[in-house]
């Protein structure tokens, strides 16, 4: 009873004209194959930035469109599994994958203590004690031993994924980045799609409802900020082995506004709006690091029009228009 109830209140009908899904099908597979030809149309080093950007934006929007959380911290998630990831592959001399795993599980218990300190707050709160947490892992970071200080760990080896593929070679490494950016979405997908997704979109539009009818709110919380963290860290260790280096810019506040600019840009509550976001500013920032325009300027610019003229972010204003819905999309913002 409780679930049909909160069905009734979290997730209106979708309206689609007959054939919208197969339409919908089709421009799934062309975005698959835009990313698998985009490597050999641009610079692949380029392309897996925006790919590792792209999924932290995403698993920010889990937290933030999909539950309803302002988090000012997400920062030391992306950040501290960089520094596992490339503390476990340089020094301890771990294969890819396993310093990978290694990030994601320790973003994973670090967003458990922070949930667990920040959910006991909401609003305002709750994104001010984020930034705090994260401010003081910022601070570790500077002064633990294991991650270099100022200099960062650099020259961290891609080394051979499970024995067999040479991480080194671009393409390979390009396809391995992909791989991960393809499972974090799907694992977004998943749960927003799921009914644990479904109780977290009542908790974000009518949270005392969702007490009302039993549902332990501050766990649900909890669970999607873990979630989230485990995703951010995913993107992290990643972007490590990509650009093999860790450095406090990965940890800095700095950070965390960058994934929020991303995020309200491309659209929350919307899976294409956190990617589309995050390759615009990648975007910008890759092709105006050598003009003489400042790059922040310019995408606070941009911030600005895109906040005025498309209220709902790029992608939010593209479900709610008359195409989006005769494609059966729906902005939920």
């Amino acid at each position: 009873m409780a679930n049909a109830q909160l069905a009734t209140s979290a997730r209106p009908a979708r309206a689609g004209q007959p054939g919208a899904a197969k339409i919908r099908l089709a421009f799934l597979i062309i975005g698959l194959a835009a990313l698998i030809a985009a490597p050999y149309l641009f610079y692949p080093i380029f392309v897996m930035k925006i790919l590792c950007f792209a999924l932290f934006a995403s698993a920010f929007n889990l937290l933030l469109g999909y539950t309803g959380l302002l988090s000012f911290g997400h920062a030391a998630f992306f950040g501290g599994a960089a520094y596992i990831t490339a503390h476990a592959c340089k020094v301890w001399g771990f294969p890819p994958e396993l310093g990978v795993l290694l990030g994601v599980v320790f973003a994973a218990f670090l967003g458990l203590i922070m949930g667990a300190v920040a959910i006991r707050r909401q609003g305002i709160y709750f994104a001010m004690i984020t930034l705090a947490l994260s401010q003081m892992f910022f601070f570790f970071c500077l002064q633990a031993n294991f991650t270099h200080g100022e200099d960062g760990i650099q020259s961290v080896p891609r080394g051979m994924l499970f024995g067999i593929f040479d991480l080194s070679q671009t393409m390979t490494m390009y396809f391995f980045v992909l791989g991960a950016f393809l499972i974090g979405i799907f694992a977004i997908w998943r749960i927003v799609n799921s009914p644990f997704g479904m109780i977290l979109k009542a908790i974000r539009e009518n949270e005392n409802r969702a007490i009302s009818l039993g549902y332990s709110v501050a766990r649900y919380k909890l669970a999607a900020f873990v979630m989230s963290a485990a995703l951010a860290g995913l993107a992290g260790s990643v972007k490590a082995l990509v650009f093999q280096f860790a450095t406090l810019t990965d940890v800095a506040w700095q950070m965390s506004g960058e994934v929020i600019l991303m995020t309200l840009l491309g659209g929350i509550a919307t899976l294409l709006g956190p990617i589309v976001g995050a390759g615009l500013v990648v975007t910008l920032q890759n092709y105006l690091a050598t003009s003489d325009f400042p790059v922040t300027i310019v995408t606070g610019v941009v911030f600005m029009l895109c906040v005025l003229l498309f209220r709902r972010g790029l992608v939010g204003e593209f479900y709610a228009s008359r195409l989006g819905r005769w494609l059966g999309f729906r902005a939920e913002n």
